[in-house]
């Protein structure tokens, strides 16, 4: 299918035209026919007669017909904005007019290049009169992309013309290039209601990608909606592939929450979004050369798809733009909407969405160092998708967050398997901040032992957070990367048990020699009474507190029983056979007692140590307070 809209001037003919090709009046309102005026969009379609040579040629066309007055430029614009083709209707009894040419700024700023320059009403001029409209109309047309639109005379009255007109459509058309059917869906809804049985309906063009009966889409606050079912040209499908005019039935939404404006879209391929950063286009053919201008008014609006919403612009630099807008849009890098005054009736720029995700500008200078950014994105890159740009901009970024922006799924899988990309889970790391982050590592590592001596490196979470990093998961791969990249050099950190440390240090950390002197002290103490733990007195006089005594255990010189409980490493795991050696019967229960003499301790140290040993499982206690010992395992 194709899909064509009409532009022009109010009351030159775009309706009659359309009712004359396609036998169907466009204008569906009964005030709009008491009027004789179109007021709002109208949806008609025909089929072309094609030739023996253009039996390939997809023959059906849908028509969007949009109203003419100056009251009604934003439903003209909500009726082209996804629209490839126009018909731009100049009545020849009437010429070029105003609203012809707001309308052809509109095309020209929204890229539309294909279509026919329609001469209606020929009947009702002469030829020098009709020559005179089309020298004005090539005139206008010059510079605008629009320039070598075919020109066609026709009277919707007479009929002259129109079998001319289908088949320079049909031949127009036929050169069109076509969408990607496997694009992501987003479908910006002109139409809303309910029918009794069926639900809510939406309508809209769908201009790429393939929408099924049963698909989920997402609304722009995240809210799923099943589709029910679709029609494309007045009948029942199974799927519709854009261009296409289709009408969804939705469930689990009302009529009234998807009216014009509103955005379905495949499940996270948009960014909604209050904020945008965009590229300022000239309108094609007006003053052309010239920068956008920068005097910009205070009330504006941006009109993209089929949403109208106002819009404050804050120039970054004379071609970039930051836009705060009054309501969320579901938006996507390369999406192509207008700038209008509508306070001036005009069309002041076209805007190119270059990111619809961008960082705070809160400090001073980041608004010309943004633009600076800006700058450096190519439109082609921007139009096809790149997700390394993306990445390398962001620095890092989750892979949902890329694919909101409107990558493909498998561009962004591809990214993350890219050599020089490092990925936890869903987070990626661009190559550029890698390559910065890890000659802070070792950095990080001596900054953490100065003012820490006593532990073997930071953790991992508390790097992150000095990195800046989204999880402590591309702390560990940016250390790997540094491991796996040192071409043959020694690597000089590593992760081991959570914190960063010297890569090659032995497992337990080296002790301050103060502190390894204490612990010495310690071990000789409980050399001679294995189980005697030491008073915190004695503690205190060895200089061991309880930072110092951590770090003995992160060492491996002490375990930790209790609060003030220490005793040498793995003492713990050989007390049930000291048990079972000092007990007179080791199959029968004891008390704690029993266990304090039997390891010539006290109750302050037997008490936790049998707890440990419950713990662990090598000791039972019973109801009455006495334990057995276990088997050993």
């Amino acid at each position: 299918m194709h899909v064509v809209a009409t532009a022009g001037h109010v009351d030159h003919g775009k309706s009659a035209l359309l009712r004359a090709l396609t036998g169907t009046d466009p204008d569906r309102l009964a005030e709009e026919q008491r009027r004789g005026m179109t007021t709002d969009l109208g949806f008609v379609h025909t089929r072309l007669d094609r030739t023996v040579a253009e039996a390939d040629v997809d023959d059906e066309v849908a028509f969007v017909d949009v109203p003419g007055h100056e009251k009604f430029v934003p439903t003209m614009l909500a009726g082209v904005g996804q629209v490839p083709a126009v018909l731009l209707v100049v009545a020849a009894d009437g010429g070029w007019m105003p609203q012809t040419s707001e309308h052809l700024d509109a095309l020209a700023a929204l890229g539309v290049r294909r279509g026919l320059l329609v001469l209606t009403r020929a009947d009702l001029a002469d030829r020098a009169q009709r020559d005179r409209v089309l020298a004005r109309a090539t005139t206008e047309l010059a510079g605008t992309g629009l320039e070598d639109l075919v020109r066609v005379e026709v009277s919707a009255v007479t009929g002259e013309g129109l079998p001319q007109l289908r088949s320079a459509l049909l031949r127009v058309l036929a050169s069109a290039p076509r969408p990607d059917p496997t694009a992501p869906v987003r479908l910006w809804v002109d139409r809303s209601f309910s029918l009794r049985g069926a639900g809510t309906v939406v309508t809209g063009t769908l201009a790429a990608g393939t929408v099924r009966a049963g698909d989920e889409l997402a609304l722009p606050d995240g809210e799923r909606v099943g589709v029910r079912g679709l029609q494309s040209l007045d009948a029942p499908v199974s799927s519709a592939t854009g261009p296409a005019r289709v009408a969804l039935n939705l469930r689990g939404v009302a009529a009234n929450a998807v009216r014009r404006g509103t955005a379905l879209s495949a499940p996270g391929t948009t960014t909604t979004t209050t904020i945008a950063d965009v590229r300022l286009l000239p309108v094609p053919g007006r003053d052309a050369g010239a920068d956008v201008d920068v005097r910009w008014p205070e009330h504006l609006v941006l009109h993209l798809g089929t949403a109208a919403v106002p819009v404050r612009l804050r120039p970054l630099d004379a071609h970039h733009a930051r836009l705060s807008l009054a309501s969320p849009l579901p938006l996507r890098t390369g999406d192509r909407g207008l700038v209008r005054d509508p306070g001036g009736h005009r069309v002041l720029a076209a805007a190119l969405v270059l990111d619809p995700a961008p960082p705070a500008l809160s400090r001073r200078g980041a608004a010309r160092e943004r633009a600076q950014v800006l700058a450096g994105i190519g439109e082609h890159a921007v139009l096809a998708g790149d997700p390394a740009g993306e990445l390398d901009r962001r620095g890092q970024a989750t892979g949902a967050e890329l694919r909101a922006l409107g990558l493909r799924r498998s561009a962004v899988e591809a990214l993350a398997a890219s050599p020089g990309v490092l990925a936890d889970s869903d987070h990626l790391l661009a190559p550029s901040l890698a390559d910065a982050l890890r000659g802070r590592l070792a950095g990080e590592l001596a900054a953490h032992l100065r003012e820490h001596p006593l532990e073997p490196g930071p953790p991992v979470e508390a790097v992150r957070r000095r990195l800046g990093l989204a999880s402590s998961g591309l702390v560990t791969a940016l250390v790997t990367a540094s491991s796996a990249g040192a071409g043959g050099e020694r690597p000089a950190v590593a992760v081991r048990e959570g914190r960063l440390v010297a890569a090659g240090a032995p497992s337990g950390p080296a002790l301050p020699p103060q502190v390894q002197r204490a612990v010495t002290a310690v071990l000789a103490d409980l050399a001679r009474e294995p189980y005697a733990a030491p008073e915190a007195h004695r503690l205190r006089d060895l200089g061991l507190g309880p930072r110092e005594l951590a770090a003995a255990v992160r060492a491996g010189a002490l375990e930790r029983v209790a609060d003030g409980v220490y005793l040498a490493a793995g003492a713990a795991q050989a007390a049930p056979a000291v048990l079972a050696a000092g007990l007179e019967d080791r199959s029968a229960a004891f008390t704690a007692s029993e266990a304090r003499r039997a390891l010539g301790t006290t109750r302050r140290v037997v008490v936790p140590l049998l707890e440990l040993l419950d713990r662990r499982g090598a000791t039972r206690r019973h109801a009455d307070g006495t334990r057995t010992l276990t088997a050993p395992r």
